[in-house]
C-alpha cells in the first residue's frame, strides 16, 4: 500500500511539478509525511483547468442556479367554510364573528352550535353578563371563548400595555380544567396574535412568572391559589380586566375556593365596567346568590344534565359481585377491543390497586389521581390523548376537564356517591352532541347509589346481569415477585383482587359488624 501511494505521488509531482516553482525535479519524491494529499493535488490541478462544480447544482445550458420558491398559500376566505342552513339548528355563520375566528372554527370541524352556545352567544356577544347551568361536554367552553376572542379582536387595545395585565381572566377549580380551557383557547385563537397563558400550581413558578413578564398577555386561565400568589407579588395586575369568566362555580364552592375567588373579583374593575360570565353544573341557592353579587342583570341559560346524559350517552349498569368486577372489566376491554377507555374509581388507593392488576394482566394503563405529580399527570393525559395509553384509571378530581376526541367508552368501576359526579363522569364521552357509551358496575355496596342517580337524572337506569362467559378471568400474563419473610424472592401470581397478599378473598363483614357499607371496598 505504501509503495502504491508513493508511485501515485510521484506521478502527480511529475505532472504538477513544472507548474509550481520549479524547485523540485520531476523525479524527486517528497517524504511521505510532507506529501500533499492526492485529493488536494487533484483539486489544485482542477482549479487551473476548469471551474469547480457544486453538488446538487446543474451546469447544463439553460439551467437556472436560482432556487425555485414555493408560492404562498392563498388567503383563507369565509366562502370556503360552507355549512347549509338546517331547520332548528344555529350556525356559527349566523353570528358576525371575525374571519380569523371562523377560520379556526372551520379547522375544528364545528358547524352547528350546541344548545348552550345557541342560547348564550347572542347575549354574550352583545356584552351582557350571563350565568349558565351546564356541565362539561355541552360546549360551554367554546361558547365563552368565542365571546371573549370576538371582543378582543373587535376592540384592539389603545396605546401600550404593561406585561402581566390581562384583558380576559378565566378562573377554574382544577389544573386539568385550566389546561383544557387554555388548549381550546389557543386552538380558537391560532390565526390571531392573542396571547394565552395558563397559571396553576404544581408547576415551575418562575417559568410561569417569566411568561407573564415577557409580553402583554390577553387571556389568563388560572386556578385561584396560584393566581393570588402572582397577584400578591404584583406579577399579575387585574385592574384592566374586561371580561371575567368563572367556570364550575359549584365545584369551587365545594372545594372551598370561593373566599379566594371573592378576593380576585374585588381586584378587577366594578361589575358595571366589566362583563362577567358564570357557569355551574347546578344552580343552587348559594350559586344564585354569588351570581347576583358578581353580575348585572344577567341572562340565565339552563341546560339540564339529563339532556346530555340521556340524549347522547348510552348507559349500561351491570349487576355484579365484588369479586367478579375485575373479570368483567377485563373481558369488556378485551372482547370489545377497546383501544382508549377511561375507568373511574372513587379513591386514590382504588386507582392504584386497579392499575397494578391491569398491568399484571397485560393491559397497558396509567393512573391519574391527586397523588401523581402534576408533570406526570400532564404527560399521561397527553399520551392517552395520542393513543399511546390504552386505559386511564382516574379519580373524579383528576378526571375533571378531560376532553379527548373519539373516546366513546367510560367505565365506572365504582359508582360515585354524588349523583352530580356520575353526570360529570359520563360527560367525558358523548361530548358536544356526539354518541358515547357509559358502563357502570354495581356490586353489593354500589347498588345503594343507583336510586339517587336515577332521581337526579329523572329517569330509570337499565340494570342487567352480564353473561357468565364475561365473568371468567384468564391467568395473568405477568408474574409478580414479592420478597418473602426470609428475605428471598418468590414468584407469585396474585388473584384479581387486592386481598392483602392472600390467595383467597377474605370473608366480607356484613354492615353492622364493625364496618360500614361504604368502607367495604374490595375487588
Amino acid at each position: 500500500m505504501r509503495k502504491f501511494i508513493q508511485k501515485a505521488l510521484k506521478k502527480i509531482i511529475d505532472i504538477a511539478g513544472p507548474k509550481r516553482e520549479g524547485k523540485r525535479s520531476s523525479g524527486e519524491v517528497l517524504p511521505l509525511e510532507k506529501a500533499p494529499a492526492p485529493e488536494a493535488a487533484a483539486g489544485d490541478q482542477g482549479k487551473s483547468s476548469r471551474p469547480r462544480r457544486r453538488r446538487g447544482r446543474s451546469t447544463r445550458a439553460g439551467a437556472s442556479s436560482v432556487p425555485v420558491e414555493t408560492p404562498p398559500p392563498a388567503p383563507w376566505r369565509l366562502s370556503q367554510f360552507k355549512v347549509p342552513p338546517l331547520e332548528g339548528r344555529v350556525r356559527f355563520h349566523d353570528f358576525d364573528l371575525p374571519e380569523p375566528l371562523m377560520h379556526a372554527i372551520s379547522d375544528l370541524g364545528f358547524q352547528y352550535c350546541t344548545p348552550i352556545q345557541a342560547e348564550i352567544l347572542p347575549s354574550s356577544l352583545s356584552g351582557r353578563d350571563a350565568s349558565g347551568r351546564a356541565q362539561t361536554g355541552t360546549g360551554k367552553t367554546a361558547a365563552f371563548l368565542i365571546t371573549v376572542i370576538t371582543r378582543l379582536l373587535n376592540n384592539p387595545p389603545q396605546g401600550s400595555r404593561r406585561s402581566g395585565t390581562p384583558r380576559v381572566l378565566v378562573i377554574a377549580p382544577t389544573r386539568e380544567l385550566v389546561l383544557q380551557i387554555s388548549e381550546e383557547a389557543r386552538q380558537l385563537a391560532k390565526y390571531t396574535v392573542l396571547k394565552v397563558i395558563s397559571v396553576f400550581g404544581g408547576m415551575d413558578y418562575e417559568k410561569q412568572r417569566k411568561q407573564l413578564g415577557d409580553d402583554p398577555v390577553d387571556i389568563v386561565v388560572a386556578t385561584p391559589g396560584r393566581l393570588l400568589d402572582f397577584q400578591q407579588r404584583q406579577d399579575l395586575v387585574l385592574n384592566k380586566v374586561e371580561v371575567i369568566i368563572i367556570d364550575e362555580a359549584d365545584r369551587m364552592l365545594d372545594m372551598g375556593f370561593i373566599p379566594d375567588v371573592r378576593k380576585i373579583i374585588h381586584s378587577t374593575p366594578p361589575r358595571e365596567k366589566r362583563q362577567t360570565l358564570l357557569f355551574s353544573a347546578t344552580l343552587t341557592e348559594a350559586i344564585t346568590r354569588l351570581a347576583a353579587q358578581w353580575t348585572v342583570n344577567p341572562v340565565v341559560v339552563e341546560i339540564k344534565p339529563e339532556q346530555v346524559a340521556v340524549d347522547t350517552v348510552e348507559q349500561i349498569v351491570y349487576i355484579v359481585t365484588t369479586d367478579k368486577k375485575f373479570a368483567l372489566l377485563y373481558n369488556i376491554i378485551q372482547k370489545l377491543n377497546l383501544q382508549r377507555v377511561l375507568v373511574f374509581c372513587n379513591r386514590r388507593d382504588e386507582v392504584r390497586r386497579l392499575a397494578e392488576i391491569l398491568t399484571r394482566y397485560g393491559i397497558d394503563n396509567a393512573e391519574l389521581s391527586g397523588e401523581v405529580p402534576q408533570k406526570q399527570r400532564i404527560q399521561r393525559l397527553d399520551q392517552f390523548k395520542a393513543g399511546k395509553i390504552r386505559v386511564l384509571v382516574a379519580t373524579d378530581v383528576a378526571g375533571r376537564g378531560i376532553h379527548i376526541e373519539g373516546m366513546d367508552h367510560v367505565i365506572n368501576f365504582t359508582l360515585p356517591h354524588d349523583p352530580e359526579d356520575y353526570v360529570h363522569r359520563i360527560g367525558r364521552t358523548g361530548r358536544a352532541g356526539a354518541a358515547g357509551t357509559s358502563i357502570s358496575f354495581a356490586d353489593e355496596a354500589d347498588a345503594f347509589y343507583i336510586a339517587p342517580i336515577e332521581e337526579f337524572m329523572g329517569r330509570k337506569l337499565s340494570c342487567i346481569e352480564p353473561d357468565d362467559a364475561w365473568l371468567i378471568l384468564p391467568k395473568p400474563v405477568a408474574i409478580r415477585r414479592r420478597r418473602t419473610e426470609a428475605g428471598g424472592r418468590e414468584g407469585e401470581s396474585r388473584p384479581p383482587y387486592p386481598a392483602g397478599g392472600d390467595r383467597r378473598p377474605r370473608p366480607r363483614r356484613r354492615p353492622g359488624e364493625g364496618q360500614s357499607v361504604s368502607n367495604r371496598r374490595t375487588f
